[in-house]
């Protein structure tokens, strides 16, 4: 389903959750308002139970003869990744103007900064995932975009030998998201985008070669 039917999809007014340090700010109003357990919800037909990052239902209020739905609770229901900018106070749904570079928080052996590892094709990328281990191997990793950004670009790059089947999967719900059956050597620094809306640890893998080394520059790759 296309993002800009949630606009349409219901026609309500939708809330997003704020922080405690948000309910000082001098243009809130205090309303009065009823949660109404009538008001249902379906998404292309199919009926759906809202909920909260929490797993606990969420029931929609009525004010002022509009409905109201937390934002989380229907960004889930449409597969659409949303956040809370606190500083500019900002509801973002979908891609991010500004992507954030996979290498915040991210851990594994192959981490390094070594700058006779990070440089690919002339250009130092700072910090990279470098597996070059030996003999044929599984070269794997986790990623934790913590349901909060709509699309994955990560960049791979073969160094020696081809790197085969990689495969990006839902860590937690054990679906495969994308799959690439080779990344050559000749095809260089390759970027292979995956829609990962709602989706809080990703286990990226592939099977590498004798010989042959991973590339994954953490600084460009990065979550939209």
């Amino acid at each position: 389903m296309k993002r800009k039917t949630m606009a349409a999809i219901l026609g309500v007014t939708i809330l997003a959750s704020m922080g405690t340090g948000a309910y000082a700010a001098t243009k809130l109003q205090e309303i009065k308002a009823y949660l109404n357990p009538d008001i249902k919800v379906t998404v292309d037909g199919t009926p759906v139970q809202l909920r909260d990052a929490k797993g606990n239902v969420v029931v929609p209020i009525t004010y002022n003869d509009a409905n109201y739905i937390p934002a989380k609770a229907i960004a889930d229901a449409l597969g659409v990744a949303v956040d809370y900018d606190a500083a500019s106070r900002t509801v973002i749904f979908g891609n991010k103007t500004e992507g954030t570079a996979i290498s915040v928080g991210f851990k594994d052996m192959y981490h390094t900064k070594d700058p006779d590892l990070t440089v690919y094709k002339g250009k130092d990328y700072k910090e990279v995932y470098y597996n070059n281990g030996t003999g044929n191997r599984s070269a794997s990793f986790m990623l934790y975009p913590k349901k909060q950004h709509q699309t994955l670009q990560l960049q791979i790059a073969a160094i020696g030998q081809d790197l085969e089947e990689l495969v990006i999967q839902d860590a937690d719900k054990n679906i495969v998201l994308k799959e690439v059956p080779v990344i050559k050597v000749e095809d260089g620094l390759t970027t292979v985008e995956v829609n990962i809306a709602g989706v809080n640890t990703l286990y990226v893998y592939a099977s590498a070669k004798k010989d042959g080394a991973v590339f994954v520059p953490l600084t460009t790759s990065q979550y939209k």
